[in-house]
């Protein structure tokens, strides 16, 4: 009786696999999905499988990739590392090989998907990075861990299972690049990271989850509206470097030269990390006025994570002649200032961008 079960149990198994890969693409025949490694505590490893401490992107993609065999049963996976570096060290060198590293890869016939494996410290700026710059509208899927790959209860596999998941399935596309992490689907353009140690570390705030993936089958909630990856105007092709934008936190007692010293040290744009609605002291604002005459593109965030930043609220951004970053958080405008500035040096056309992106 005992065999005959798990021959049943086997039987039904294949069956299962096989209503899998029926859904998403051609019968019997797996989509290929290609996981490309930047590094991360995913790809970390400790002393022990209870020390807090570990290096971060020890452990290269083909070995990621074994660990979770499983794979193997949802798509056609291959691997290709482009750093090995924890997301606290990530760069716009960095940025810009992974950014056409994936386009190469998405623009073959065969590629149904990307997953990428990152550092969570940084992975709200890179994923909304390659939502402006990815042109395509395949999948383009996110993911990392909270604990390093030699930790107990390790939250690494199973974020790779479900990441490989989503980039292999025909529903996710055109929703933009997306974040999956302890089951939720988040959008490049609204996720955080908003807690130091949880492995339920990211959120979606106001905007909400775009989906849920539960051991690789997928709900969706939503499309996300703003403008991304094949209907983005951005592009990296033929870009050698990114240029020089700064976060500006703002405090009580904020001193003006932290902005003026910014300026003389080469920022072509500044983000304010407001206090409340973009707001900073007297001072300040007056140094602001001085970088904006020198051509100093600045655009007004907050500090709090929450909310939208308009237009001439406390602030009149008319006269001033800065930008708001509505949706956008301090990282998140920064990136889309950096990515402006290749383009245009005109206010009025970057609060365009902040509006639609």
């Amino acid at each position: 009786m005992k065999s005959r079960n798990v021959v049943v149990l086997s039987a039904l198994a294949a069956l299962m696999v096989a209503g899998w890969a029926c859904a998403q693409g051609t019968p019997g025949k797996k989509p290929k999905v290609v996981i490309v490694a930047t590094g991360g505590t995913i790809a970390g490893a400790a002393l022990s499988p209870t020390d807090p401490g570990y290096q971060s992107g020890a452990v290269g993609v083909d070995i990621l990739i074994n660990a979770v065999p499983q794979l193997k049963e949802i798509a056609d996976v291959t691997g290709e590392q482009v750093s090995s570096i924890g997301s606290q060290d990530m760069n716009d060198e960095v940025w810009l090989k992974l950014a056409k590293k994936v386009n190469e890869i998405l623009a073959r016939p065969d590629v149904a998907g990307v997953a990428i494996t990152h550092g969570t410290d940084t992975m709200e700026e890179t994923s909304y990075f390659l939502n402006l710059v990815v042109k395509s509208d395949k999948p383009v899927v996110l993911t990392g861990s909270m604990r390093p790959s030699t930790a107990m209860s390790a939250d690494g596999p199973l974020n790779i299972f479900n990441a490989v998941a989503i980039a292999a399935d025909p529903t996710a596309k055109g929703r933009g690049v997306l974040v999956c992490q302890d089951d939720d689907i988040h959008s490049g353009h609204d996720i955080v990271k908003f807690h130091t140690t949880d492995v339920a570390t990211m959120r979606s705030g106001e905007a909400g989850l775009v989906g849920a993936s539960l051991f690789g089958k997928n709900t969706w909630y939503r499309t996300p509206t703003a403008v991304h990856t094949k209907a983005s105007e951005f592009s990296v092709a033929g870009v050698d470097a990114l240029p020089r934008v700064d976060i500006i936190y703002a405090h009580a007692n904020m001193s003006p030269d932290i902005i003026t010293s910014a300026v003389a040290n080469g920022a072509k744009g500044l983000v304010i990390a407001g206090v409340g609605d973009g707001n900073m002291t007297s001072p300040a604002v007056e140094a602001l006025k001085g970088a904006i005459a020198k051509g100093v593109i600045v655009v007004r965030s907050s500090r709090t994570n929450g909310g939208i930043i308009r237009r001439n609220i406390e602030l009149n951004d008319d006269q001033l002649g800065t930008v708001a970053s509505m949706e956008l958080n301090p990282a998140k405008a920064r990136v889309l200032l950096q990515l402006a500035l290749l383009k245009t040096k005109d206010a009025k056309t970057i609060q365009g961008y902040y509006n639609r992106y």
